[in-house]
């Protein structure tokens, strides 16, 4: 792939707004001393995947909340896989790294309980990731576990060295399988709101209040 196949991966957009002062000085401050960009890229998987605490039951689909900067700047430090994806691909891009995110739907088989009582589903549609261009490849990072969650779920962490994709604990630590993948949407530049909102319509209709698009759950 040449150099300029990747400028598109290298702006800023509305969600990917990584200008914003505060995650300029972060990122800059936590790869201080970093030489390669995957030795970055690495620092930067794990500042999101633990310093942003994962929170599916929480979830505001406008378009300013998808911001990467209202995502740093929420006094809680958390968010669930879309958000975590956007903030990890929005630092890489404010270094330098080319990102794109990538979309799946997982079946989770050992789910939170009360996660898949109120998805009435263990399906998880539009699970987001980040693909960062590492050495001449794309390599796939899921940042949004961070390691009390694993803990309390009896799943290993997942762990990322920029160099193999980094996807999903296919099985717990006593040998059950945890998650599978089931649909794949592709890569994409930038959040495709319109089809991430049109995907949870579909797959989970009483999330939304009649006559608006926001999701309620909470």
């Amino acid at each position: 792939m040449q150099e300029n196949d990747l400028s598109l991966y290298l702006q800023p957009t509305y969600f990917l707004d990584f200008a914003d002062s505060g995650i300029i000085n972060f990122t800059q401050e936590l790869i201080q001393g970093v030489g390669t960009d995957t030795e970055k890229a690495v620092r930067i998987y794990y500042a999101v995947r633990d310093g942003w605490r994962y929170n599916p039951y929480n979830i505001d689909l406008s378009h300013h909340a998808l911001k990467a900067s209202t995502i740093f700047h929420r006094k809680m430090k958390e968010g669930y896989c879309v958000e975590k994806a956007c903030l990890m691909g929005a630092m890489c891009r404010a270094v330098g790294i080319p990102t794109r995110f990538f979309f799946c739907s997982v079946r989770n088989h050992i789910g939170v309980e009360n996660l898949i009582k109120v998805l009435k589903t263990d399906v998880l549609v539009f699970h987001g990731g980040v693909e960062v261009f590492l050495e001449g490849k794309w390599v796939k990072a899921t940042p949004a576990f961070n390691k009390e969650l694993c803990r309390y779920l009896n799943v290993a962490t997942l762990e990322f060295d920029g160099k193999e994709d980094s996807i999903f604990q296919q099985y717990n630590q006593e040998g059950h399988q945890f998650m599978e993948y089931v649909h794949d949407y592709g890569t994409f530049h930038d959040i495709p709101h319109d089809m991430f909102v049109w995907e949870l319509r579909k797959a989970y209709p009483h999330f939304f209040k009649k006559g608006d698009g926001k999701a309620f759950l909470k």
